[in-house]
């Protein structure tokens, strides 16, 4: 007659196989679960998309030359590598890897995260650095019905929007006039070198200068950086009525960073608090860090898509929806409670086995 045993081989393999087969009966348990705001991720997320596509057939409709090499997807938001208006070095892996228009959805996480509200104003600092960044933040602004306050600098690095004739000013007005966006910029600088188009040559910035002039938008151009920040902060109260529920800053404008260096410190993404000290300058996004207002921020976009579960330079573009982002994988809780007390009770089985077992020659002894 077979007795269960913890000193029996047989129990113990018995109890092995039983516990690798509930395991494995638990593990196909795993369901995927559509997450909380998988609407408004999923909508922001197709927003995006939209935006995308009406930007390259624009430039294609325009006979605009696309790099098929370092634009792989044909989006028209790559831009040159060379350009008047290039303010710094860029990461073209980074550049591909903003495209994702799933960067739109990781955008509505962090503004649910920031417990954003309907109506909440959020200060934004733009570049032409990271267009469909840009892009990215302006759709879950507009499906979470968010109000922008938008101040761009307009140089652009390496890849970025270099096109001195369409920067992201012009792709501003023109998701306005396609009905994509209602939002434009309440003001913008040269970018680059403090600001004020330092490392650029005098037509680079005067071309900056006259795009920002024939998109009617309000120049920030003072003589230092220190001021150029004083008067973005000035314009970003008086617009935002002093009401900034968030701070966003995308890409590397040493208006919002204060010095570059700033930028590497602080890991992307959202933070309800940023420690700083014996930093020699402080940005806009420092500025209304020490006022309490919670700031994202978006720069080492290749690791936070890593980090996001975001692929890096996806070839081809991943649909609208497709991520880890859009679903939670759960364990089916009722067959893992099942499978836990089977175990238990088996387990109490050979333990009362056994102690009967130790009893019994207890009291053979005794007698």
């Amino acid at each position: 007659m077979f007795i269960p045993s913890a000193k029996s081989k047989s129990s113990l393999i018995i109890l092995m196989l039983i516990s690798i087969i509930l395991f494995i009966w638990v593990d196909h348990s795993r369901v995927f679960v559509s997450d909380k705001y998988y609407e408004e991720k999923l909508a922001a997320a197709k927003l995006m998309q939209t935006a995308e596509l009406a930007i390259k057939e624009y430039r294609n409709e325009k006979g605009i030359y696309i790099d098929e090499v370092n634009d792989p997807n044909r989006t028209a938001m790559i831009g040159d590598k060379l350009s008047p208006i290039i303010t710094d070095r860029g990461d073209l892996t980074s550049k591909l890897t903003s495209l994702n228009p799933n960067f739109a959805a990781l955008m509505v996480d962090m503004f649910k995260e920031a417990n954003l509200q309907k109506g909440n104003k959020v200060a934004i600092s733009c570049t032409g650095s990271f267009p469909a960044l840009n892009t990215a933040v302006l759709s879950a602004a507009k499906v979470l019905e968010l109000e922008p306050v938008i101040i761009t600098s307009v140089g652009a690095s390496m890849f970025g929007a270099t096109d001195p004739d369409f920067t992201w000013l012009d792709m501003e007005e023109f998701f306005i006039e396609k009905g994509i966006f209602e939002y434009k910029s309440i003001a913008a600088s040269i970018g680059g070198g403090r600001d004020l188009g330092r490392g650029l040559s005098k037509q680079g910035r005067d071309l900056i200068l006259k795009n920002i002039e024939k998109n009617n938008v309000e120049l920030v151009h003072t003589t230092t950086l220190e001021q150029n920040i004083q008067k973005k902060m000035e314009l970003f109260d008086r617009a935002g009525n002093n009401e900034i529920a968030l701070y966003v800053n995308i890409g590397g404008g040493l208006s919002s960073l204060g010095i570059s260096l700033n930028g590497r410190m602080i890991d992307p993404g959202l933070h309800r608090y940023i420690s700083l000290t014996n930093t020699p300058l402080k940005g806009t996004m420092l500025l209304y860090a020490d006022r309490g207002i919670p700031v994202i921020h978006l720069l080492d976009i290749t690791r936070l898509a890593e980090e996001s579960g975001l692929p890096l330079a996806p070839d081809p573009l991943p649909e609208a929806g497709y991520g880890s982002m859009f679903e939670n994988e759960r364990y089916n809780l009722t067959k893992a409670t099942i499978a836990f007390i089977l175990l238990v009770i088996l387990i109490l089985v050979v333990i009362f086995f056994d102690h009967n077992e130790l009893k019994l020659k207890e009291d053979e002894i005794n007698v």
